[in-house]
């Protein structure tokens, strides 16, 4: 058996072993994990890849080609008239999330297919339309391997006609309406650095003769939490009795700024006479993203890492925003704290993203990481500005929990905006008389009869 192909020494290649990979990079890391199904037992289709149910061989080789976004058809065949024009109108407003995965209840979609025929009369046997979701990756196992590269599954599937019809064309365009809840448990429209999830709608309509007429549209879905109390977290540095108090939004945006107050204690401890004080001389912060996505293999390129049901899990750190600090704090030795309030922003141009978690393995998380320099002194009690250093400095590094999410803007959850209920009208508000006023019971057979003939007394 040879050990070099292409000057590729397969006895030092991660793909010839067995074990486990575990490079590490730069920015970025792989290892192979082993898939395990989620619970996602009210979609009628699960949205994971390789983990749910899938079209028969027949079907899902007739939309291979369709459905599959790095499909590219070799034939240079001049396109052939097609029998429809196929165009989908949304009533509904953008689909949007509210709240965690584990508490949202869905967003409605609405909206209408139109079906106009091009030349005639056209009978269709079926227009099937399918809510999909694409999950691909930058990092597939075997590169340029389409199923390695990207899954799509059905979330649901809309049949429009239970027999042929035909479309006449005197009566011109015809509408189809179409609406479903989607269930807010699955992840949002993601395009991460290493992985992303797309939705679409996908419409195919077949002809009594065999002809296909397809159209898609995209379908962007967000998330949106509500907001709260800020956060206040406390961090304390041993061997010193310096502790850090930080007050941060619980959400933060994508696009925007957001306030930090930070408030630093502890910093001067007092003799006899003399007293030794900590400095802050550099304060810097920075905003990092870490993405980790499992990339599965095909049936085909199984084999390459250990078997059916894994994949080769990567990893991805990058920072979205950083800033250097030298000033902008008080501070007062006498009390011995120092505070400031920081601005902390998110770079619209480093493309961030939202956090997500899904269950095919695609997660992404944000820290905010603070560095402080502080530098030790000595000074007299009775001259206290007359400090001098001691040589003595420290670095504090601590890092904070973000849950960053798309505005929510006038979107608001759709259970949230269902009218009220007869039972839950309250009771009109009571009539209070006075000098001025009375109640008088109505005496006649039909008020609405009698109505115009009833005058206020005076």
């Amino acid at each position: 058996m040879p050990t070099k192909i292409f000057g590729i020494d397969l006895r030092k290649s991660s793909i010839a072993q067995d074990r486990p990979l575990a490079v590490q990079k730069r920015n970025s890391t792989h290892s192979v994990v082993e898939l395990s199904p989620p619970s996602m037992d009210h979609i009628k289709r699960p949205s994971i890849a390789g983990l749910g149910k899938k079209h028969s061989d027949k079907k899902e080789k007739d939309r291979s080609l369709s459905k599959d976004k790095h499909a590219k058809d070799g034939s240079r065949a001049l396109p052939q008239p097609k029998p429809v024009k196929l165009t989908m109108i949304m009533e509904s407003p953008p689909a949007l999330f509210i709240d965690p995965p584990n508490q949202s209840t869905g967003a409605l979609i609405s909206g209408r297919l139109q079906v106009t025929p091009n030349a005639g009369d056209v009978v269709m046997n079926s227009i099937v339309m399918y809510l999909e979701c694409t999950t691909s990756t930058k990092r597939p196992v075997q590169d340029r391997c389409r199923e390695c590269m990207s899954h799509v599954t059905d979330l649901y599937e809309w049949n429009f006609l239970s027999k042929p019809k035909t479309f006449h064309e005197f009566d011109g365009m015809q509408e189809l309406p179409f609406s479903h809840l989607i269930p807010g448990h699955i992840p949002a429209t993601t395009h991460g650095q290493i992985g992303s999830v797309d939705y679409s709608l996908h419409v195919r309509a077949r002809t009594n003769d065999g002809k296909e007429t397809e159209s898609r549209r995209d379908l962007v879905i967000s998330r949106a939490l509500r907001p709260g109390n800020d956060k206040n977290s406390v961090r304390i540095f041993p061997p010193t009795n310096l502790s850090l108090h930080v007050t941060l939004p619980n959400i933060v945006h994508p696009i925007g700024d957001f306030p930090v107050q930070c408030r630093m204690t502890g910093i001067t401890t007092k003799r006899e006479d003399s007293q030794v004080r900590w400095r802050l001389r550099k304060l810097t912060w920075r905003v990092e993203e870490h993405e980790s996505m499992i990339s599965p293999a095909c049936a085909q390129h199984a084999a390459k890492v250990g078997g059916e049901g894994k994949g080769v899990q990567h990893q991805h750190d990058r920072d979205i925003g950083a800033e250097e600090m030298k000033q902008g704090w008080k501070t007062d030795f006498e009390d011995g704290q120092v505070e400031g309030e920081l601005t902390v922003g998110i770079g619209s141009s480093k493309n961030p993203q939202c956090d997500v978690e899904a269950p095919n393995g695609l997660k992404i998380t944000h820290n905010l990481v603070l560095e402080l320099v502080i530098a030790e002194e000595w000074a007299p009690n009775k001259k206290p500005q007359q400090a001098t250093p001691t040589g003595a400095a420290r670095v504090l590094r601590t890092q904070f929990n973000l849950s960053v999410c798309a505005r929510s803007g006038m979107g608001i959850s759709w259970d949230d905006e269902m009218p009220p209920m007869y039972e839950d009208v309250p009771a009109s508000p009571p009539h209070y008389q006075n000098d001025h006023t009375s109640v008088m019971d109505y005496t006649g057979n039909d008020l609405h009869e009698d109505v115009e003939q009833l005058t206020l007394n005076r």
